[in-house]
């Protein structure tokens, strides 16, 4: 890594810990699903209930202890990082009870899933600017990468060891691997670097807001009503994928081979929107992020045929590549880089009370006798509402620019 460029070896780090976040993801997570369940005798609600509140109170924490990357250096902050996610997976193999269950549950989810994405991103965000939108897309195809090699990986490592060596193994890694990935890239990083690029110098300066201006803008209340359309929409067709298979007669592997179709979509749309948000700024591109998402709610709304469950994910995956992309760059372009880190933050923990909010909303609409049809068009009634909202006040969405 000593010969390679500054801008390379952030990339690399953006791209390192976010395949590493994949550890307090819910797909990883998922995987320990049945032995956890089996060992502690607890039901598939039980399980819910716990993951459930561990997340919601992982993101309650993690508005305040993410605010902390704009007050630290990125190299003690992200050891920090590293050092609790070595912890927490270290805690997670012994579980031993409801309880451990709980506080592992969150222990991963917050240093995992919160921490580890937000000290990427937020690094990315901070440090990259004409090449802002290449740099997300880069480092998001780490998440991706771990979504194919992990489960397979993990499966078959259930065979020769248990879940609890499995996850012994992944606490040593991070602690032998982490370290020596922060101390090679970002070093020499502090909280005014920026990316080398002779064309910056009469770069035109902008506002930086603190977290505080933020949430007395209404602006950043309408985008965030679209951003967080994708998190909760998404969130209660994963969990509920088998009341949508059994609603539309569908073949019980028709969803999860439609899911093949989700991943390359979702990695095409990450690979190609990463040059349009350079191109065209990401603050105008929001207002197409959603459409997809909803021609995805109309065709669930309407057709029932099998081929509609790959059309259906399909859309849901050109959202899903855009929202990744967008929920980084947006906030960057309008409320500046300086107290970037507090306000992503702020809005990372919105989009875990989205997910636990879809799965909630999917859930009551299901108990009380709506139809897969009728949650199409709530869906479909939210884009379309705060669609609108944004359509309003699109011609504001522009930064605060500075005078000297």
């Amino acid at each position: 890594m000593i010969n390679l460029t500054l801008n390379k070896k952030v990339i690399i780090f953006g791209f390192i810990f976010t395949f590493f976040s994949s550890f307090g993801q819910s797909f990883f997570l998922g995987l320990f699903n049945a032995p956890i369940r089996n060992e502690l005798d607890i039901t598939h609600g039980q399980f819910g209930s716990i993951y459930a509140s561990a997340t919601i109170f992982s993101s309650l924490l993690l508005i305040w202890v993410g605010k902390k990357i704009d007050d630290y250096k990125i190299l003690h902050y992200s050891l920090f990082v590293v050092m609790l996610l070595f912890v927490s997976s270290l805690f997670f193999s012994f579980i031993n009870s409801i309880y451990f269950l709980a506080i592992g549950i969150f222990l991963m989810r917050f240093s995992g899933q919160g921490l580890m994405s937000h000290t990427s991103t937020t690094t990315i965000s901070r440090f990259f600017e004409r090449s802002r939108g290449k740099a997300l897309s880069t480092i998001w195809f780490g998440l991706s990468t771990a979504e194919f090699i992990l489960p397979v990986l993990i499966t078959y490592f259930f065979i020769i060891y248990s879940w609890r060596t499995v996850w012994q193994g992944i606490a040593i890694l991070i602690i032998l691997f982490l370290p020596f990935v922060i101390l090679n890239t970002i070093k020499s990083i502090n909280l005014d670097s920026r990316e080398v690029d002779p064309n910056l110098k009469n770069k035109i300066k902008i506002k930086s807001w603190r977290r505080r201006d933020v949430l007395r803008d209404y602006r950043f209340y309408i985008v965030s009503l679209n951003m967080l359309a994708m998190p909760w929409i998404a969130t209660g067709v994963f969990v509920y994928q088998s009341f949508i298979s059994d609603s539309k007669t569908w073949a019980i592997y028709t969803i999860p081979k439609a899911f093949m179709v989700y991943s390359i979509t979702s990695i095409a749309t990450l690979f190609i929107s990463g040059f349009l948000v350079d191109k065209f700024t990401g603050r105008k591109l929001i207002l197409y992020m959603n459409i997809p998402l909803l021609f995805a709610m109309i065709t669930l709304f309407y057709f029932n045929h099998e081929i509609f469950a790959y059309i259906f994910l399909g859309l849901i995956g050109v959202s899903n590549g855009l929202a990744n992309i967008l929920g980084s760059s947006t906030w960057a372009e309008i409320y500046g880089v300086k107290y970037i880190g507090s306000i992503k933050a702020l809005t990372t923990a919105f989009m875990v009370f989205s997910t636990a909010f879809g799965t909630a909303v999917f859930g009551l609409l299901i108990d009380n006798g709506f139809t897969i049809e009728n949650i199409a068009f709530v869906g479909a009634a939210y884009v379309v509402i705060s669609l609108a909202l944004l359509i309003l006040i699109r011609k504001t969405i522009e930064p605060e620019r500075l005078t000297n």
